[in-house]
């Protein structure tokens, strides 16, 4: 159910192009996200749609696409333990950024540089529950524990900024390098209860906690290489 839902966004995505492609080109990628104290995540291929959208003057204009992910794994902030290993994931992600983009031309090559924002909503959010255990246990200073926590699920924000160099085989065919860094959170209002024994001379405790202001840190590079088909 999740993928056919996911499936459908991207078909509509899909049918934009035949309604902008004529103003500016359109582009297919591969795109590769590398998060901040997360693990290295792909997109599920090759649903990455990126490029749709048109020109305001010769040397300007917008653009919006896009790409569904498979999320390795992504941290967690503003909570009270941190941790350098990824406590969230893996997961299913769609994410749509709008971005105004500024270009100088050459005759075979492009250069963009694009800024913007993003939205982005997960599927099939999984805690990844050794590392929370692993950074609270640190954090307390407790000889063992266990976590059972739950998270919510919403749609979160952020903008990007980067760049991309576009190099033409032919007036209708070129290949694109994009490198873009992304800043971008959703609320995750983390709770649930962990269980431990904070020495060896103590017996087995129950502790029930609440983060209201945790955050998915959905903050990290995207490296996209693709080509470019002009209309």
């Amino acid at each position: 159910m999740i993928m056919k839902k996911c499936l459908i966004l991207i078909a509509a995505m899909t049918a934009l192009v035949s309604t902008t492609a004529k103003c500016q080109d359109v582009g297919l990628s591969f795109s590769y996200f590398f998060p901040k104290n997360g693990d290295f995540s792909v997109p599920v291929t090759p649903l990455s749609i990126r490029g749709i959208g048109f020109d305001f003057t010769s040397f300007s204009g917008i653009e919006t696409g896009v790409s569904l992910y498979r999320m390795s794994g992504m941290n967690i902030k503003d909570i009270p333990f941190s941790s350098d290993k990824a406590l969230v994931g893996p997961f299913f992600s769609i994410l749509v950024p709008v971005e105004l983009v500024i270009f100088a031309e050459s005759r075979r090559a492009t250069f963009k540089i694009k800024g913007g924002g993003f939205a982005f909503y997960n599927f099939d959010t999984k805690l990844n529950e050794g590392n929370i255990d692993r950074a609270l246990k640190e954090e307390l200073n407790w000889e063992v524990i266990n976590t059972d926590f739950q998270v919510d699920n919403t749609i979160g924000l952020g903008y990007l900024f980067g760049g991309e160099l576009v190099y033409y085989i032919n007036k209708k065919l070129g290949l694109n390098m994009e490198i873009q860094y992304l800043i971008g959170e959703s609320d995750l209002n983390m709770q649930g209860t962990y269980t431990g024994l904070p020495s060896e001379n103590e017996g087995l405790q129950t502790v029930e906690v609440s983060y209201p202001d945790s955050k998915l840190d959905f903050t990290g590079f995207e490296i996209s290489l693709g080509a470019i088909f002009t209309p």
